[in-house]
């Protein structure tokens, strides 16, 4: 096995997890503020990601990769869950699923500008067409309209690949679960001030399901998914792990129809084995990697 496929199929783990964010959000909002969530289970993540830096008495990050780690919190730690956690209030998982079908194409972008990583032409063709395919699912969806709901899940996906270009990359020289606890711990200050003034005391009383749909929150696609996220990015490289996104928003349609219910259709079918094509053409097209 090569290092790119090996890349995807780690990735792929990943992205499993993080599919089940969205339906999951969506239960946990309605016994939570939105903004108790987002900064709630980035605490929990980071007591958990201090937890593991002392267990395994890992160095002190360097000063000059500080700013690095600042932006990954900004993407991950803040923006992605703020956002997409805000858009749950109102917005239906199996929607906000289809619209962040757009990231694979955002990542790969960023990573070209960020670092000069240099998709072929066949790349770039095969990746705007699972984009594409991804963005007329969603305005079949949502009969051509696009909404504030679908803003703030854009700006939470751009967030979020921000927050996957700059880790993936700084993992290709550092263990990658200590990028993301690094990130964690970094930012756990303000998440602890902000959870103490976003908790009611009523919270207390919600019920187990939804304490458990925030503590998989917060250990998940907080914390491990990016175990297994950023160590595919480092292997097989950022454009080309990145198309393993794809794949995503049906993951959590499917998701989406196991916990809210949500009815899955012919459509959703036929466009999930459209994408899941193009993510099989991605690998056979040249991705040259800067070293």
């Amino acid at each position: 096995m090569n290092r790119e496929t090996k890349g995807m199929l780690i990735g792929f783990i990943g992205i499993l997890i993080f599919s089940l964010t969205l339906p999951v959000s969506k239960i946990a909002v309605v016994s939570f503020d939105p903004y108790f969530i987002a900064f709630g289970r980035a605490s929990l993540a980071g007591l958990v990601a201090l937890a593991y830096l002392s267990y395994n008495h890992i160095s002190l990050p360097s000063k000059s990769d500080l700013a690095k780690f600042a932006v990954i919190a900004m993407g991950v730690v803040f923006g992605f869950p703020i956002f997409t956690t805000v858009a749950m209030k109102e917005g239906s998982s199996s929607h906000g699923a289809v619209i962040l079908g757009m990231m694979p194409l955002a990542t790969t972008v960023i990573g070209v500008i960020r670092f000069k990583e240099r998709p072929s032409v066949g790349f770039w063709f095969v990746s705007m067409l699972g984009a594409g395919l991804v963005m007329i699912y969603a305005l079949l969806k949502s009969s051509g309209s696009f909404t504030y709901i679908d803003s703030l899940l854009v700006l939470g996906g751009i967030c979020a690949c921000v927050g996957y270009v700059e880790g993936g990359e700084l993992s290709r020289r550092m263990n990658p679960r200590a990028v993301i606890s690094w990130a964690l711990a970094i930012s756990l200050p303000i998440n602890i001030v902000a959870t103490y003034f976003t908790f009611s005391s009523a919270y207390w009383d919600v019920g187990a399901v939804a304490w458990t749909s925030f503590v998989y929150l917060s250990l998940f696609p907080m914390y491990l998914g990016f175990f297994f996220w950023y160590e595919g990015l480092a292997i097989g490289g950022i454009a080309r792990v990145s198309q393993v996104q794809l794949i995503q928003p049906f993951c959590t349609l499917l998701a989406s129809s196991l916990l809210l219910g949500d009815h899955l259709t012919a459509m959703n079918l036929v466009f999930a084995f459209l994408v899941v094509s193009t993510v099989i053409l991605s690998k056979r097209m040249l991705v040259k990697r800067s070293h």
